[in-house]
């Protein structure tokens, strides 16, 4: 369909949560999800699949321009059986980076250079590290491992085919049971608002406050929801002009705990609301727009605190987050206050 400048793609399918669970269980404190229960379903794999799946959280990337491009039904199954027809090289291609990305611009030509020769040196080690420098978060070990993988592909290949189906029979074929409802209303209930707004409140609607000051660049857009990463939004290049957008797709009166009584948005919001700097940091947001600089500078506390107290009150669903040129700027979701109260009032009165 058509909506202002871009087209836009609708795609669902269990199989990004596939890949995003596996990544949120391996970084629990990252979504505020309770560790000791991450670390339970992680030890339901048998110990090789386990460990092997603790090196992939560091070498594989969450690969959504191959899940694009999957036969229907994108689900777990079909991950397993597409992987499984993959010459080994193509499954770590596939795996490990992203060639519609710009952040992975130079990574083509050094993994088939390093593929070719069968072995890595420090002159392809420091290529890797300024090709992924744009994009942050790489430790130089993780890119050794990543080059070695590149080297010798087929054991790591095999291994983690292994691991990923060990998961899929321990935990995701039942948990994808259990989301795929949510997921199909959340890709209706986009529909209904895409006939509705224009793509920036489009976006801004279904990320829960990510703002985007221009229309996005590219011409066609892809939009998918995700139960796991609820209420953030994961951007990815799926084509040489086409841009996945994915959304959180969980209600907010459920949780991503299995059997879990509390709602997610509703601990979100009142385990960020219980700290005194982070009410300090609503409240000047409240009376106008800051960037994290501008709040370090009013509380007196260092960039990086302030940062951690950003990220607790976006997974809260309670800022907004604008991108306005290299500045990140951040102001109160007012009605998301509100809501947090009227879900607490339906928690204690639903019997």
């Amino acid at each position: 369909m058509s909506n202002a400048a871009a087209t836009i793609h609708w795609d669902s399918g269990t199989a990004y949560d596939f890949f995003i669970s596996c990544y949120v269980l391996h970084n629990p404190d990252q979504f505020s999800l309770r560790g000791a229960w991450a670390a339970g379903v992680r030890s339901r794999l048998p110990s090789e699949a386990r460990e092997t799946m603790e090196l992939a959280a560091s070498l594989v990337i969450l690969p959504f321009a191959w899940i694009y491009g999957l036969p229907q039904p994108r689900d777990g199954r079909t991950v397993l059986r597409e992987l499984a027809a993959l010459e080994p090289v193509e499954r770590v291609k596939s795996l490990t980076y992203n060639p519609y990305s710009p952040y992975h611009a130079g990574t083509t030509e050094i993994v088939a250079r390093v593929m070719a020769a069968g072995q890595w040196n420090e002159a392809d080690l420091k290529e890797l590290q300024a090709d992924r420098s744009r994009q942050g978060g790489w430790f130089k070990r993780d890119l050794k491992l990543l080059l070695s993988c590149w080297a010798e592909p087929e054991p790591f290949a095999d291994r983690y085919l292994q691991g990923l189906t060990a998961y899929h029979e321990t935990f995701f074929a039942e948990e994808e049971k259990r989301i795929a409802p949510a997921l199909q209303a959340a890709l209706d209930h986009a529909c209904r608002l895409a006939a509705e707004l224009p793509v920036t409140a489009l976006l801004e609607e279904l990320s829960q406050g990510v703002r985007y000051t221009d229309e996005p660049r590219l011409a066609e857009l892809a939009l998918a929801p995700s139960f796991w990463i609820t209420p953030l939004l994961i951007r990815s290049y799926v084509g040489v002009n086409r841009e996945l957008f994915l959304f959180g797709g969980r209600p907010a009166n459920a949780s991503l705990v299995p059997g879990e009584l509390v709602p997610d948005a509703l601990f979100q919001s009142l385990k960020a609301l219980a700290d005194p700097t982070r009410l300090r940091i609503l409240r000047y947001l409240t009376q106008e727009p800051l960037t994290p600089s501008e709040l370090a500078q009013r509380l007196r506390l260092r960039a990086p605190t302030v940062i951690h107290h950003l990220h607790a009150l976006r997974l809260a669903g309670l800022v907004y987050l604008s991108f306005e040129a290299k500045e990140k700027r951040y102001a109160a979701r007012s009605q998301a206050v509100e809501a947090t109260f009227s879900l607490l009032s339906q928690f204690l009165a639903d019997t």
